[in-house]
This record gives C-alpha cells, structure tokens and sequence, in this order.
C-alpha cells in the first residue's frame, strides 16, 4: 500500500456518502471548518445508480452543487466498477465524475471510514463500559457486529492517523469457559470452521441462538437476530442465554484485537447489532471476558471500550478526512478519481 498525508485541501463542497446494502446516506462538508450537515438517506433499491440518488437527495437545488465526492462502502476496491455486497448498484466513479460533473471522487472501505471518525469523538458520542482511560495518539480498534463483523484499527504513528481496515471479523473464535465448552459442538461450523463472523453478527446470531437450543433441549425457531432481541426482552431463556454468549464473545475478540495493535486509544463498538444489546454489554461480562487475557490482565483493565453513540459514525469519519486531509494518511493507490481538468 501507498500510504501518505494529502498536502492539499479538497475542493468544496465535499459530498460524503455511506453506502450500505439497504441504505445509502449523504452529507455535505461545505469548508475545512464547517460542521457535517445531513442531507439524508434514500434506498438502494429506489434508484438505479449512487448519481441518480444523490441527484435527489443531495443536487435538488436547495444547496451548493458539490465539487469532491467521498465515498464509504462495504466491501474491497478493486477497480473502476466496484460492485456492491448486498445491493444492485455498481460504483463507476468516472461514470460519476462525468454524470454530476465532480472534480474528484475517493472511495473507501466502510470500517476504514469508520476508524476516521474515531479520533473526533467526544461526549454523547461513545458511552464508556467498565475500566480504563484512553491515552492520547495511541492506537484505537473498531468493531462492528452487524450484518457482518466489520473491523478496523486507527494506528498513530509520525504524527500521523493511519486507517487500517482488514478482514478481522474472519478470525477464529473457540471455547474459553466449561459453559463454552458444552454449548461449541452444537454451534454450526461454515467451512469445516467458526469464525467470528458466523456467530458475532446480525447473521451469525441465530446460529448461536440454534446452538444455544439445543444445548439446553429446548425446541426454539429464531429466524433473524431482531427476534432473538425482542424476544430477550421477554426474558426468553433461549435468548437472554444467547446474548449473553454473544456478549462474552465479543469481548473476547475485541479484547485480542485490544492485544494485537495495544489500542491503548480504546476499543470502540459500532454496528447495527451493538446498540440492540446494550443491557449484555454493560452487565459485566463483556467486560469480564475483555481483561480475562493471562498475563496481561492488569494492562487490559487500563484499555477502555466503549459503545458508539453516534448516529453516522461511518459519514462523520469521511466528514473528518474531508476537513483534515493531512491530519491522516489514507491509501489512496486504486481508490481515487480525477476529472481530467482537474
């Protein structure tokens, strides 16, 4: 990779845009000390293509045309047509460029926009769970149980905020405790293994609720995460004991990538899952299973989690990298787009 600050400001305004499989979500950045204003969200599947969407919900005469475009999306880039994972549309950046007459358009990865935001964050944005004090430009993680497990770290070195987005939602996730032990052989494998992924996401969760049945014997049929929820909230003993699994999980993978880049920064939970299972996540044992590391206890009880509170952490991180281009270095190799005028 090709990583390096940008000496030079980007032309304003900048559109920044979220794009996920459902949802796609705009903002404006309208000068380097402007705040993030919102345009708003439309459905993938109403439109046929990103120009056409941003067309109606950003280029509808009511504000400045924007110049830059900065784009979030799920998934590698790999080329002049990226495709979406869980939606029709395929990003043509030139094809945008042309279409809404752009100077230049940068596309990234959805978690590396993500660790974008994580410097910024203050107050009412992050909610702290258990012990721990973040220490300043010192590495941080994301961790994004949704729809997937996305993951990435923000590493401070030379003065210098470097997104590092990856796979690590893939990693391997085995048995810690006897309870652990029990419940793992009734837990489904994907590809002769368990990764995080396949139990620690919106997709994973009724697999480990599967497992959890059967384990206890008792006969339960949760189709999506959202009825494990809800029927958690009914103190359903299939889904409170799921979730507790789920929590205890979690922090036992965030608790390695604490380990791995030593997110003396914190380890920061987003995604669409985590806001749904609050109460397992502050109830002791996600933050149990976090310190639980031999020999490295008393560090890991110094590394702070916290709870992402904030409601476009993925569009406040672009927003950052579009008011502080040299405050981070960004790969740009294969991901950036010029009007040939520009």
């Amino acid at each position: 990779m090709s990583f390096s600050t940008r000496s030079k400001a980007f032309a304003y305004p900048v559109l920044v845009a979220d794009i996920g499989g459902t949802n796609a979500r705009f903002a404006l950045v309208d000068d380097a000390s402007a705040p993030t204003r919102m345009c708003g969200k439309t459905a993938t599947a109403g439109h046929p293509d990103i120009s056409s969407a941003i067309r109606e919900v950003v280029m509808n005469g009511t504000g400045p045309t924007p110049r830059t475009a900065i784009i979030a999306v799920a998934g590698p880039v790999t080329g002049d047509r990226i495709p979406l994972t869980n939606a029709a549309w395929v990003i043509e950046p030139l094809k945008m460029i042309a279409d809404l007459g752009l100077e230049e358009v940068i596309v990234l990865n959805d978690f590396e926009a993500q660790a974008l935001a994580l410097p910024g964050y203050r107050g009412e944005d992050i909610e702290q769970v258990g012990s721990g004090a973040v220490r300043k430009e010192s590495a941080k993680f994301v961790l994004g149980p949704g729809t997937g497990l996305g993951a990435a770290a923000m590493i401070y070195a030379s003065n210098t905020w470097i997104p590092v987005p990856g796979e690590g939602g893939h990693v391997e996730l085995g048995p810690v405790t006897a309870e652990d032990m029990d419940l793992w052989p009734h837990i489904e494998r994907v590809g002769e293994r368990l990764g995080a992924e396949q139990i620690l996401s919106g997709t994973g969760l009724p697999r480990l609720a599967r497992g959890v049945a059967a384990h206890l014997k008792a006969e339960r049929s949760f189709a999506t995460a959202a009825a494990i929820t809800a029927a958690a909230e009914d103190n359903d003993p299939v889904a409170v004991k799921t979730l507790e699994v789920f929590a205890r999980a979690l922090g036992r993978v965030a608790g390695d990538f604490a380990l791995t880049v030593l997110a003396r920064g914190g380890v920061y939970l987003t995604g669409g899952v985590t806001p749904r299972i609050t109460r397992f996540l502050t109830d002791g044992g996600f933050r149990e299973a976090f310190e639980a590391k031999a020999p490295h206890e008393a560090l890991m009880a110094k590394i702070p989690t916290f709870i992402v509170r904030h409601p476009d952490p993925a569009l406040e991180g672009l927003a950052s990298f579009a008011r502080t281009p040299d405050a981070f270095a960004v790969d740009m190799q294969g991901r950036q787009w010029m009007n040939g005028a520009a």
